[in-house]
């Protein structure tokens, strides 16, 4: 069974990694990255604005580096594609 997992640490290692973070403004998020808790065992890691795919691979790549154990989803009905990070 996955370890307990806090958004803020998968957040504090994505800033390490220089990455910048979404803000919501205006009625939409700003292009970056996201991190939600999804549950105890589960973070959520989205990226808003264009190149969304390259982007999640690149983070994909960073965070699995790290020892996060990563999947790939996508929402149903051809939702937004988003990361949910584990660690094992």
């Amino acid at each position: 069974m996955a370890q307990r997992i806090k958004a803020t640490a998968v957040e504090d290692f994505l800033r390490c990694q220089g990455h910048e973070f979404s803000e919501f403004e205006g009625g939409d998020w700003d292009p970056d990255v996201r991190v939600a808790q999804a549950g105890r065992r589960m973070v959520t890691v989205f990226w808003d604005g264009p190149g969304e795919a390259d982007q999640l691979t690149a983070i994909t790549t960073e965070l699995r580096e790290a020892g996060y154990h990563v999947v790939a989803t996508q929402q149903d009905r051809s939702g937004r594609r988003r990361l949910e990070v584990t660690r094992p």
